[in-house]
């Protein structure tokens, strides 16, 4: 009776349970295929029902029952494929070739690590961080090669990169801003990787591409200008803000220097560091206190009160009525920065020349990459939950898994 219950419960059809025994801890169970069962070759993939050659035991984990760790011990069939004569285990469907870990454990493994640290999900299971990162990495690399191989394709898309370790080594991350779910990433940020994605999704998909929001880098424009020949490219309202800020950023550390050579203690206080956030802030964010600081440094310091014009002037560009209006403005506001004595705002001139129809595309098309931001941070944030991947396959797996179509929430949101 207590073999036909923990049978019922396992829920593994085709085996019986020739033994089972209880510990404090842990639960061994025996079970072997029953006669009648024919086993499955995992080369050819045909049911054998000759060419028996012998039987071993294998030891794999299961998920646990009533807090005790469960130890399925399983007889596998071993036969002589008829195709090409060699002796072959028999192919068990929820149990992988050498994994010591049933199909289930491995994903219950997969959704631990989706919401938390490797080392906490050992941690409650009872797996060193060795074991949890080989069984997730193996349950990803399978997603991974039914679900990205080859890329997804999508309509609208953003393009943006992300440092995944120091010295400059960056990640590229395309997102599906329709789904808002990352598709796929690779490492670097040239247009030569770019166009792997391209040439991944096909010359039709390419075709089918409505709009593609990034940050401006030319590299990233040159690669969606050559394959999304029908894409609308649009230079990103929040990376222009951000070149914005740094412009100004810019003045103020050069201004900050001077007043230290001058000796200037009140306006090396009003713009030293702890204060550029003001600076950074749109003028309808300010508080009181801080409106009353930006004026009075404003008064003291030339450069910087022209700066803060020219960025505050350019954010009227997005209430324009339309492009065409825009337009006008955008070129009157070149000429105001490119005149200006700010070197920072000159080269940003120069830029925004070379990139004024995709600025304007905005009024076409009121697209954004903000969502690339914000994933951005999520892999920031995984980064630093891991203190870092020395795998960066595996970290890339693990950007799809908390970000993309790995995600163990999307198998239940698939189901219901």
């Amino acid at each position: 009776m207590l073999l036909h219950g923990i049978k019922k419960l396992l829920n593994i059809p085709g085996y019986k349970i020739t033994d089972a025994s209880i510990a404090d801890t842990e639960i061994h169970i025996h079970i072997e295929p029953y006669k009648r069962s024919m086993p499955t070759c995992p080369q050819c993939k045909e049911v054998h029902t000759k060419g028996y050659h012998s039987s071993q035991w294998t030891q794999a984990e299961d998920l646990p029952i009533c807090g005790r760790r469960v130890y399925l011990h399983i007889r596998k069939r071993r036969h002589r494929c008829p195709h090409d004569g060699r002796i072959y285990s028999e192919d068990i469907s929820w149990l992988k070739k050498w994994s010591r870990t049933t199909r289930r454990f491995a994903e219950h493994v997969g959704r631990l690590t989706s919401i938390t640290a490797n080392q906490e999900a050992g941690w409650f299971l009872g797996l060193n961080d060795e074991a949890v990162y080989r069984i997730d990495k193996e349950i990803l690399e399978e997603k991974a090669r039914q679900r990205l191989c080859p890329p997804p394709a999508a309509i609208h898309i953003s393009i943006d990169e992300v440092s995944y370790r120091k010295y400059h080594r960056y990640l590229t991350n395309v997102i599906d801003t329709d789904r808002r779910l990352l598709i796929w990433n690779e490492k670097g940020r040239k247009s030569e990787v770019l166009n792997a994605y391209f040439q991944g999704i096909g010359k039709d998909a390419c075709m089918k591409i409505e709009s593609v929001a990034l940050d401006g880098a030319r590299h990233y424009i040159s690669s969606s200008n050559h394959y999304a020949v029908n894409a609308l490219i649009v230079y990103d309202k929040f990376h222009i803000m951000q070149k914005l800020n740094g412009a100004v950023d810019a003045v103020r550390k050069y201004e900050l220097r001077k007043a230290r050579a001058d000796k200037n203690d009140e306006l090396v206080d009003l713009i030293s560091c702890r204060q550029r956030f003001v600076l950074l802030k749109n003028k309808g964010n300010l508080s009181s206190r801080q409106s009353s600081y930006l004026h009075q440094l404003c008064e003291l310091n030339e450069p910087i009160y022209k700066a803060m014009l020219l960025k505050e002037s350019f954010l009227t560009i997005y209430s324009c009525k339309d492009e065409q209006e825009a337009g006008t403005f955008l070129n009157r506001w070149i000429e105001e920065a490119a005149s200006s004595t700010m070197e920072s705002f000159v080269r940003l001139a120069k830029s925004f020349t070379d990139k004024m129809e995709y600025i304007l595309n905005w009024f076409k098309k009121k697209v954004s990459s903000a969502i690339s931001e914000g994933f951005n941070n999520k892999i920031k944030r995984l980064k630093r939950m891991a203190y870092g991947y020395k795998d960066i396959d595996y970290f890339r797996l693990k950007i799809h898994q908390h970000c993309g179509l790995l995600n163990p929430r999307l198998d239940v949101v698939n189901a219901t």
